[in-house]
């Protein structure tokens, strides 16, 4: 989340709710003012946009779709290698028009959190990948028809 003119809120919580922000503040390294934010933030997004949820990822909290293991990015990753047909990647994804359509709308609302994560995509190899899963196998087409 970018960060911008803030102004203060005061809240109570309940006392268990307040130690649940703190271990999830830990958690993540911030602070329980930050983590109330994002929250906030995060909740806010979620009323605002069909089909929104935030989850963790080894990128750290990202928009996703609802139901779906895909981040906003992926999806968006999807509809310019489709060049904007919705019902083109809905039936890629054998999802609703109006799912592909909230990926859109969100990117759209926030195009620098979207770029940067394309922009972050596309600036990862092979080899850094294979540095973070050195699980990670190159495959190709020719090797799978041998098989």
């Amino acid at each position: 989340m970018r960060k911008t003119r803030s102004m203060v809120v005061s809240m109570r919580l309940p006392t268990e709710s307040g130690n649940r922000l703190k271990r999830l503040a830990n958690r993540h390294g911030w602070t329980p003012s930050d983590a109330s934010a994002r929250l906030v933030e995060e909740g806010l997004r979620r009323s605002e946009f069909a089909f929104i949820d935030f989850c963790d990822s080894a990128a750290g909290r990202q928009a996703y779709i609802q139901g779906s293991s895909l981040a906003v990015w992926e999806v968006m990753l999807l509809v310019h290698s489709y060049k904007a047909d919705v019902s083109g990647v809905s039936r890629h994804l054998k999802w609703p028009e109006s799912k592909v359509q909230a990926a859109i709308n969100y990117a759209k609302a926030f195009p620098e959190e979207i770029e940067s994560a394309l922009s972050e995509n596309a600036a990862t190899d092979f080899e850094a990948l294979k540095r973070m899963l050195p699980q990670a196998a190159k495959f190709s087409f020719a090797s799978a028809a041998k098989s």
